[in-house]
């Protein structure tokens, strides 16, 4: 589904509020009818009066809600003030002349004059004016709303494309390395060697696969990933290759961007270990200090320039996806030393995931 389709199906064209929620943001008219109607209760039939218009108040609501939520945003601003004052006026009238009739059956009133009726604003005219004021009001209000809405749901959505696609940019450099080291076993006739390397290339592939509509998984799920990578590195560097993976089970439910240790262990081989004439090691530490995530990967290697290491698409990768994922509350540090290897320090929020889940 495409964001405009996602935004779209979220939010349809014609969703709009309830018109029984209209009608109750404009009850508390009434009782501002009631308590505008208090001086006249000593008289005769008042209070009977102002029921009456409270009645036909909350009966015209309905209908002058559906056509003012029929026009709204369709015709001129101007063009619907016009036609709700007309159309409340309306309604008054009709109030005034059911008020004029109860009060000829009371006797209040001797005969039923049409000038009464077009005069005056007992039918409870304002109170429908004020009702459409008050709709008007939570029509924009919600729909301010939802436009902020939308506009969260495509910025969410652009950053989903934006992690996935720099996601999906490992997957081509990581496997054309990979092939490359398998080629290079089947050119020295380690044909044992190549199967096992392409065995344990395709439970990595089938990992990053089953995990690939995910941005973060838990630790445990990407040390497991980044071993099914170094036991194809282990194949073909053997002993010049020594491992030292450390991190506490107090962090192995913390949750991390997938694919995020795997490009700075193979930064850290291929750069460094692998130029080697004797064994390398290679430190993988993760610990937890307070609430960030602390993430280090070093390696032994010959001197290398600050601007090829810098520039290597795994680690420009990581930074732009830690960045658009804990925005200013992660940072990524690159030491290099004199004599040769590095050391890369990630720091970032430590969050936790329920035991064997994927976030």
């Amino acid at each position: 589904m495409t964001a405009t389709a996602a935004l779209a199906a979220r939010h349809p064209p014609d969703a709009r509020l309830p018109v029984w929620m209209i009608v109750l943001a404009g009850s508390p008219i009434v009782l501002c009818m009631a308590i505008m109607g208090l001086p006249e209760l000593a008289d005769d039939h008042a209070a009977a009066f102002r029921v009456l218009f409270a009645l036909t108040y909350l009966a015209w609501s309905v209908p002058i809600a559906i056509v003012q939520r029929h026009l709204w945003r369709k015709v001129p601003a101007w063009a619907l003030v016009a036609v709700m004052l007309a159309a409340t006026y309306a309604c008054s009238i009709v109030n005034n002349v059911l008020a004029q009739v109860l009060s000829m059956h009371w006797g209040r009133t001797p005969n039923f004059t049409w000038a009464r009726n077009l005069s005056g604003l007992d039918g409870c005219w304002l109170a429908l004016i004020a009702f459409c004021a008050i709709h008007a009001v939570v029509a924009h209000a919600h729909e301010l709303r939802a436009a902020r809405e939308r506009v969260r749901e495509a910025e969410g959505l652009a950053r989903d494309a934006e992690l996935r696609a720099l996601r999906y940019q490992m997957h081509p450099h990581f496997l054309f390395n990979t092939l490359n080291a398998i080629s290079a076993l089947v050119t020295e006739r380690r044909n044992d060697d190549a199967t096992r390397m392409l065995s344990t290339l395709g439970d990595l592939l089938r990992a990053t696969l089953e995990s690939g509509h995910l941005h973060e998984v838990s630790l445990a799920d990407e040390l497991a990933t980044t071993q099914l990578y170094l036991d194809i590195e282990k194949v073909r560097l053997g002993d010049r290759l020594g491992l030292d993976v450390k991190a506490g089970p107090d962090v192995l439910r913390a949750r991390v961007p997938s694919l995020l240790i795997q490009p700075l262990v193979e930064n850290a081989i291929r750069h460094g270990i692998a130029r080697l004439r004797e064994p390398g090691r290679l430190g993988v530490q993760v610990s937890r200090d307070g609430e960030r995530l602390r993430i280090v990967v070093t390696n032994d290697g010959p001197p290398t320039e600050p601007r090829g290491v810098g520039q290597a698409i795994g680690l420009a990768n990581v930074r732009e996806r830690l960045s658009r994922l804990y925005g200013d509350r992660q940072h990524v540090d690159l030491d290099l030393a004199a004599q040769g290897g590095c050391r890369v320090e990630i720091v970032m929020p430590f969050q936790a995931a329920a035991p064997r889940e994927t976030v």
